[in-house]
């Protein structure tokens, strides 16, 4: 069964995730170029006052997968200093 590409920070988590990395993959994690450079656009506009809703809603999402990936990120090396 194949599924649908994913575009969003969320669902690249996902992916990423569901492939059972070891904490080192964990670590290095980066999300794609597409996405880092849709990040950096969003901080931009916001930056100048210039979010639609729809743009803020991603944004927020994207903040909330940051600190969700920092936070596991911590976890992976806590087990590999352990």
């Amino acid at each position: 069964m194949a599924f649908a590409p994913t575009d969003t920070l969320f669902d690249t988590i996902l992916d990423f995730l569901a492939s059972t990395p070891t904490p080192e993959q964990i670590i290095a994690y980066q999300p794609h170029e597409a996405l880092q450079q849709r990040l950096s656009e969003l901080l931009a506009q916001n930056r100048a006052g210039q979010l639609s809703a729809a743009d803020q809603v991603e944004l927020d999402e994207f903040l909330r997968m940051n600190r969700f990936m920092s936070r596991l990120k911590l976890k992976a090396r806590y087990k590999l200093a352990s």
